[in-house]
């Protein structure tokens, strides 16, 4: 299935690249959604040793203590997010609303989710960010709007940091947790995964049909049309 596919490729990547991977993922995920659950979960439990044959490396060099690499680990993921997040802030602030009503859909950043992210901005102001960074899929939708809507750098940069050393933090903390026992939960948690694939797919045909209905309604409204 598709997501055991996704599931294979990002463990697979972490697995072999280790830190690197962790950090790349995360700067992926600032911008567009990348399993960064998995990612932190998955880089918690190997930095806990639960997987036979792999370790942390940093510089060519072993960790052979797992709370420094689970340290490692998180702040890899932590300062990835924060790259990725400065990077996306900079494609808002100098592309601008032109930039996203052009080319919106790379980032999948519509008008409506734009208009969303203004909405989220206008009702927390700062701590927009701070708690777009730890809530699940939002977080990936908050740096170019961010650049765009002209939140101060490092102001921005400092929220970013908190929320997203937060995020990988604790969710590296619960695949260390749960450490050689982590085959058992990663089965658990992939129904979490498929429950979340299911909600995206209802969420993707109810706007569908909205729309629908809307064109529909504007055919009646406008004949002519």
């Amino acid at each position: 299935m598709l997501v055991a596919g996704v599931t294979s490729t990002l463990t697979s990547l972490i697995g072999d690249h280790g830190v690197y991977a962790v950090f790349l993922l995360m700067a992926i995920d600032a911008v567009f959604p990348a399993a960064s659950e998995l990612v932190m979960v998955y880089a918690g439990a190997l930095a806990a040793g639960a997987f036979a044959g792999q370790h942390v490396d940093l510089f060519g060099s072993q960790i052979s203590s797992h709370f420094w690499g689970f340290v490692v680990m998180a702040s890899a993921g932590a300062l990835g997010y924060l790259v990725g997040a400065i990077v996306g802030w900079a494609i808002g602030f100098y592309g601008g609303r032109p930039l996203l009503e052009r080319h919106g859909g790379w980032f999948h950043l519509s008008g409506d989710k734009l208009e969303r992210a203004e909405r989220w901005f206008d009702r927390w102001d700062d701590l927009a960010v701070l708690l777009g960074r730890v809530a699940p899929v939002i977080r990936s939708f908050i740096s170019i709007p961010a650049g765009v809507f002209r939140m101060p750098f490092w102001r921005y940069v400092v929220l970013t940091a908190v929320g997203s050393a937060t995020w990988a933090f604790a969710l590296a903390g619960v695949g260390y947790g749960a450490g050689r026992s982590y085959e058992r939960f990663h089965h658990d948690f992939s129904y979490v995964e498929y429950a979340v694939v299911a909600l995206v797919v209802a969420v993707a045909g109810y706007l569908v049909w909205r729309w629908r209905q809307s064109r529909l309604a504007d055919r009646a409204s406008d004949p002519a049309r």
